[in-house]
């Protein structure tokens, strides 16, 4: 029997109830129906008064999780939609995120964003925070690629005494299956190497990691072997992993789907050239979603953000160097 990625969202946060009394989930409908993606399926009727729905204001969930954080409990927040956070912004980064700092008292609060597109989001339902709220002091940012990881990094993630800003993929939630959520089982912080090579990297997160991998089985059968590198987290961003990749190929593409200004695919293009310049054959690329509100219609959708096809054009550019 097969674990999806969504069934490993569901079992984590089962385990965390059962051990932790400390933990409770709060989100919109999540106690009533288990959630808009069934993530919480059950979870109310197994921990009675541990699971509770939310109102229609995130900023409210936030700032009700920031408070019980403070006295002591570890709550999961569910947003429906990773851009519904927007609302609660001001909870998480000038609360959450500098609690600790202003007063010594740590802040364990995790909360769970369904990002990236799918078919048919729209520009309401579709982008990605994670670059985001990686610019803040304060925050950690987690971007679970597989199965083993979307369970253990939410667990792993809950232990933290800091606020986690974990960034589930909407695209990979039934999509992506496993025999066990007992893969590998790596800190937060550090990055994978998916699959190895020695002509050129790319480092991704996400489900731009399938992307990815699908672009370099694609390359292989023109002779190129191609490394991909998850991250896992962008906060903390694991460079020595991908500068250690980067000196075995001595090229660079780095892959997100988040708009391009600002990201994490620009933050890993600057670090490898401040701190492994002297290691790069060909200058670095990087490829995001579009600087364009997310599309409705699939097909527009599909070219929106970056593809295996799009990615194994940038890379064909970079090989050519």
């Amino acid at each position: 029997m097969s674990v999806t990625y969504i069934d490993a969202i569901r079992e984590a946060q089962e385990k965390l109830l059962r051990d932790d009394p400390r933990v409770f989930l709060y989100g919109q409908d999540i106690a009533t129906f288990g959630g808009a993606f069934k993530a919480t399926k059950g979870l109310a009727d197994a921990f009675p008064g541990r699971v509770f729905d939310a109102p229609i204001s995130e900023d409210a969930m936030i700032g009700m999780a920031v408070g019980a954080a403070i006295e002591g409990l570890r709550p999961i927040v569910e947003m429906q939609f990773a851009d519904f956070s927007s609302i609660a912004f001001n909870q998480i980064v000038n609360q959450a995120a500098t609690h600790y700092y202003r007063t010594g008292v740590p802040i364990p609060l995790t909360v769970r964003l369904p990002s990236g597109g799918t078919p048919g989001s729209g520009p309401f339902h579709s982008p990605s925070m994670d670059g985001i709220y990686a610019q803040y002091p304060g925050l950690i940012v987690l971007t679970p690629a597989t199965v083993s990881d979307a369970y253990h990094m939410l667990i792993d993630g809950v232990a933290l005494d800091d606020p986690v800003i974990y960034c589930e993929h909407k695209f990979l939630y039934r999509w992506l299956k496993s025999k066990s959520i007992n893969g590998d089982h790596l800190p937060i912080g550090q990055a994978r190497i998916t699959r190895p090579g020695k002509h050129a990297t790319v480092v991704a997160y996400s489900a731009m990691v399938h992307e990815a991998v699908r672009a370099a089985d694609r390359l292989a059968s023109d002779g190129w072997e191609i490394e991909v590198v998850d991250l896992r987290s962008v906060k903390p961003l694991d460079i020595d992993t991908v500068l250690a990749s980067v000196a075995r190929t001595g090229r660079l593409l780095a892959v997100g789907e988040a708009f391009p200004w600002g990201g994490v695919t620009a933050e890993v293009i600057s670090r490898v050239t401040e701190e492994g310049f002297h290691l790069l054959d060909a200058p670095p690329l990087r490829l995001n979603a579009h600087d364009t509100p997310v599309p409705y219609h699939p097909k527009l959708w599909a070219a929106h953000r970056p593809t295996p096809e799009s990615i194994c054009e940038a890379l064909r550019k970079l090989l050519s160097f």
